[in-house]
């Protein structure tokens, strides 16, 4: 397998997993960046992040388009385009960020944005 696969597919289960996906793969704590009025900005511990993995608010029909990877030694930042659609049916449109780190039980996310287009 490769980085960008790896790394894909942990960020495809983020979208569509539930929070035991979330307390393997996100770092002791994240930093979060959502612009949109209610959502997580700032840094929040593991715990937290999973939390908000529930079967009401899981996506789906999830596409990521204009993947990017970038790797310098033990980080890595993947960006992309998601269209997806939220579990009340609404479509949503988004440029995404995420950080990662490698540790010895894999790799990490550290940090994780989103820009609505």
């Amino acid at each position: 397998m490769t980085l960008e696969y790896d790394l894909f597919g942990i960020e495809e289960g983020f979208w569509l997993s539930g929070s035991e996906h979330f307390l393997e793969h996100v770092e002791t704590e994240a930093l979060l960046a959502f612009p949109q009025a209610g959502e997580m900005h700032g840094v929040y511990d593991r715990e937290q992040i999973a939390a908000t993995a529930t079967p009401s608010n899981r996506w789906r029909d999830l596409t990521m388009s204009n993947r990017q990877l970038l790797a310098i030694g033990d980080v890595a930042i993947i960006s992309y385009k998601a269209d997806v659609t939220r579990a009340d049916g609404e479509r949503y449109t988004a440029l995404v960020s995420s950080g990662y780190g490698r540790r010895d039980a894999g790799w990490k996310l550290a940090f994780h944005q989103h820009s609505p287009v």
